[in-house]
């Protein structure tokens, strides 16, 4: 199946920048790849082989061991509204390094997921809080030891925070405690839903 010029459609819209990148510099090899001549059935089986092949844009195995065994700490975060990466992507390969440890508490000590509520990819969205020290979070789990079983975050808007809410480490949710300023991360506790 053919998309775009051989379809007759014309003008088409820019393609996104970064799956057109990906195509023309990866999987082509050529910077004068035109995105209306992708073959879906082809094209993408292509991309998925030379994708596995580098290791580096399907790093979907769940066997992180060797990882775990050097001390490896993880601490992943995902906006809720990201625009370009699917947030169950980041859901679903939690869950499956879950399963293949077979506990949720021993993936825990190395690999904690936070879904960050409005953000868009890596940052921004309408009332997001969007802002935090990943660096500061990690470093305190690596260097101290101090697991990282809830975030405060910040929507920031001229300059200044608005509002704090803390981000919980998945499946657990910031739940309002029923009193307070619910702008302030401090009436919120990172509960099951």
């Amino acid at each position: 199946m053919a998309v775009g010029g051989e379809l007759g459609w014309g003008n088409l819209p820019q393609p996104f920048v970064i799956a057109d990148s990906h195509y023309k510099y990866i999987v082509f090899s050529n910077p004068n790849w035109d995105f209306q001549t992708l073959d879906l059935d082809r094209d993408l089986v292509k991309a998925d082989r030379i994708d596995s092949e580098i290791g580096q844009f399907n790093a979907i195995d769940p066997n992180l061991t060797a990882f775990k065994q050097r001390g490896g700490k993880i601490l992943q975060y995902h906006g809720w509204n990201d625009q370009q990466i699917a947030p169950q992507n980041s859901i679903n390969y939690y869950e499956s390094v879950v399963a293949r440890v077979g506990d949720r508490r021993a993936v825990e000590e190395f690999y904690r997921l936070f879904m960050v509520p409005g953000m868009m990819h890596c940052q921004g969205g309408e009332g997001a809080t969007d802002q935090f020290d990943k660096i500061a979070a990690l470093e305190q789990w690596v260097e101290r030891g101090i697991t990282p079983n809830k975030v405060v975050a910040s929507h920031v808007k001229a300059g200044a925070a608005v509002r704090t809410r803390p981000l919980c480490p998945y499946p657990l949710v910031a739940n309002w405690l029923g009193s307070g300023n619910t702008d302030d991360a401090a009436n919120f506790v990172c509960k099951a839903q």
